[in-house]
């Protein structure tokens, strides 16, 4: 299985933890598995639709990773998705993405305490990422269960290193 991950940070060269993730993936030169860089991609956000769409064409399994940021995505995924799941294309008469997987990689700074219905948050990590999940649903895409990567402002390297660790190998046939 072909995977794409589609990398939205928006200062991934300051990350600790994506970035980690990432080069722990490529450490293994899994040759089914292409990560691209949409902020090094569109820093203006003027998205590439005819790009982007043979890219998710060219892949079995699409994974947006994305540091959770005011309970969502960073903008330019927002910008992304408005661009490229087109009708005719994703939906609306469109198969293009039909037989094909979406999975979530998504960091938090806060621990997962924080996110529960008696957490600080008053709300889960899979109620906030529901929109997600919904957009699955509306494009024919089968939808995985999220990796989520939390407590990052507090990780430790051990941790940090069993969470790069287990990302990568949930990509590694």
């Amino acid at each position: 299985m072909s995977t794409g991950i589609l990398l939205f940070h928006p200062n991934y060269a300051a990350s600790k933890v994506n970035r980690r993730l990432i080069d722990e993936l490529k450490s293994r030169h899994l040759s089914n598995v292409t990560v691209r860089d949409e902020y090094a991609l569109y820093p203006d956000f003027k998205v590439d639709k005819a790009a982007e769409q043979a890219f998710v064409e060219s892949v079995d399994h699409l994974v947006l990773e994305f540091p959770f940021y005011w309970y969502s995505a960073p903008g330019l995924l927002q910008q992304w998705k408005d661009t490229v799941l087109t009708p005719g294309w994703a939906y609306a008469g469109g198969t293009a993405l039909d037989g094909k997987t979406l999975q979530l990689v998504v960091t938090t700074g806060s621990p997962a305490s924080r996110y529960q219905t008696d957490g600080e948050y008053k709300h889960t990590m899979k109620e906030l990422l529901s929109p997600f999940e919904l957009t699955a649903f509306r494009v024919d895409l089968t939808w995985r269960e999220p990796i989520l990567v939390q407590n990052t402002s507090a990780i430790t390297e051990e941790e940090l290193d069993a969470a790069a660790k287990a990302y990568a190998d949930a990509f590694t046939d």
